[in-house]
């Protein structure tokens, strides 16, 4: 027995937490319940587990705390919206409503994109990321790429705030965020830029505006700018392929994200535009998630 005043064990509380949030249909309940208790209490997921086995305690504060997160969890709020940050490679983001949560599988198509960069033999190397977001892919190419310049543009106001948090905290001086559509990079970014970027790089919209995702997180929280690509979801590919004309230097990469049905028609867009050598990669879990080629 033990009192109110005296918190809960570790373990205890951790194990309500999980089987509330499987109730609720959440995939990973157990990670879920570890990652919103470290939170709470401010230590890592693996030092939940090691206070669980040691039977340590959560005061009655951090008890109560834990339990109104999982209540919001368990109603679909992402993760990453009640603790704030999403982990992306080997950074980590600040993000909340109003900005896409950056997935797993979009460490991919940054995995690309960094060593099309690293494979550049100019010393200072230079990327454009287009529909940036939370900043992810740009701050994990400098943050991968140490001699690499990056400019990142998003379009939501919203969005770009969350970038312009990320930029200051991890940047290094060596992202520029530009707050403008992805049509006009072109004008956006620094003249001398043009025909002369190394990688361009997005995770653009593309969603078929008629196919609402069945998961309440990304249905319910991330903005349908950031989703929905038009009738076959290919309306921003198309523009980016063009500005990507504009921008990339003869023998440059440009990396596209896409759904896993999508490869074919990406491919066959970029080579119709005077792109060379498209191709198509799978993420880890082998679905087509990737599409690259050369200008």
């Amino acid at each position: 027995m033990h009192t109110e005043s005296e918190g809960r064990p570790v373990g205890e509380l951790m194990g309500e937490i999980a089987d509330r949030l499987g109730a609720a249909g959440i995939e990973h309940p157990a990670a879920d319940a570890e990652l919103l208790l470290g939170h709470v209490l401010g230590v890592s997921r693996g030092r939940v587990q090691a206070l669980a086995v040691t039977g340590s305690r959560a005061s009655a504060e951090q008890a109560e705390a834990a339990l109104d997160l999982a209540g919001e969890r368990a109603r679909r709020v992402p993760l990453q919206h009640l603790t704030g940050r999403a982990p992306f490679r080997g950074i980590e983001l600040e993000v909340g409503p109003g900005v896409f949560v950056p997935r797993p599988e979009t460490e991919g198509v940054a995995q690309l994109a960094i060593d099309a960069l690293a494979s550049v033999p100019d010393p200072a190397p230079t990327a454009v990321d287009l529909c940036t977001g939370s900043g992810a892919i740009a701050l994990a190419i400098a943050n991968e790429v140490p001699t690499a310049h990056v400019w990142a543009v998003e379009k939501s106001r919203e969005a770009h705030a969350w970038a312009e948090r990320n930029v200051s905290a991890l940047g290094d001086g060596r992202v520029g965020l530009l707050l403008g559509d992805a049509a006009d990079a072109a004008a956006l970014l620094p003249e001398g830029l043009l025909g002369r970027v190394h990688v361009l790089v997005s995770n653009p919209p593309y969603v078929p505006d008629a196919m609402v995702p069945r998961d309440p997180e990304v249905r319910d929280h991330d903005p349908g700018l950031a989703l929905y690509g038009g009738p076959d979801g290919l309306d921003l590919v198309r523009v980016i392929s063009k500005v990507g004309l504009e921008l990339v230097a003869p023998g440059g990469a440009i990396v596209i994200e896409h759904a896993e049905t999508q490869g074919a028609a990406i491919r066959s867009l970029l080579a119709a535009d005077g792109w060379r050598a498209p191709a198509t990669h799978p993420d880890l879990t082998l679905r087509d998630r990737t599409t690259t080629a050369v200008r």
